[in-house]
């Protein structure tokens, strides 16, 4: 983990790093983050995570747990994920929150390089998400996708043809009255994207063509809520 020196007005900020490149069958990463009362932070990652081919029955797995207390905030904002031909991921995402504590996060999966003509024709992918207020369950989400893997995000139910997708969740007081404005964002972007709010939470899901044209988009949105520029990273 590097501390690069923050702008100033910005949160302290910590960037993760996997020394080994990749992950394949059998890797396991679990990462543990709590932000104290109070207190303020942003995460992200040095790079892409890369998801490469497994054998079946063989996932890399991501396990990812933070937890927020009284009046703390967190953004955490890794870049994208890559899975490769072939890959096997299973991530799951757990979150604490004290009652009056705000978080942000963006979470984007890409299937194969556009750029390097890749496409992921065959894998799995399953990406849960457990948001919990005060110990009750306040947001549940599963992305789930197996076997064949392309035909599946070219169907008009899934993707339509898209590579790369995106979640941005915010939880926060003010997060319904922050609707419109985010919508109003999303007008005229290249990305296909919608916004909803409920129950103090702000859902903005995205699916755009590349992994570029996803960020490019998405980014505005986060820095928006968050009240601080993206990480530095972000634009390497």
């Amino acid at each position: 983990m590097r501390f690069p020196k923050p702008d100033a007005g910005a949160p302290p900020e910590a960037v993760l790093l996997n020394m080994a490149g990749g992950l394949t069958g059998g890797d396991r990463i679990d990462l543990a983050v709590a932000v104290g009362d109070g207190a303020e932070a942003t995460l992200t990652t040095a790079a892409a995570e890369k998801i490469y081919r497994a054998r079946d029955g063989e996932a890399s797995a991501i396990g990812v747990k933070l937890a927020l207390g009284a009046g703390a905030r967190l953004a955490w904002l890794p870049q994208s994920t890559i899975l490769f031909d072939g890959a096997r991921l299973d991530r799951r995402t757990e979150v604490q929150l004290a009652a009056d504590a705000r978080f942000l996060a963006v979470e984007s999966l890409i299937f194969g390089r556009q750029a390097m003509g890749e496409d992921v024709h065959h894998g799995a992918c399953s990406d849960a998400w457990r948001i919990r207020r005060d110990g009750v369950l306040v947001f549940a989400d599963t992305f789930r996708i197996g076997g064949t893997v392309a035909a599946a995000l070219d169907r008009p139910a899934t993707l339509a043809g898209a590579r790369a997708a995106a979640m941005l969740v915010y939880v926060a007081a003010d997060a319904a009255s922050r609707l419109e404005a985010v919508r109003a964002m999303l007008d005229g972007k290249q990305s296909v994207a919608g916004a909803s709010a409920w129950n103090g939470l702000l859902v903005v899901r995205a699916m755009a063509r590349d992994g570029r044209t996803l960020q490019s988009d998405i980014a505005p949105l986060a820095q928006a809520l968050g009240g601080h520029p993206m990480p530095r990273v972000w634009q390497c």
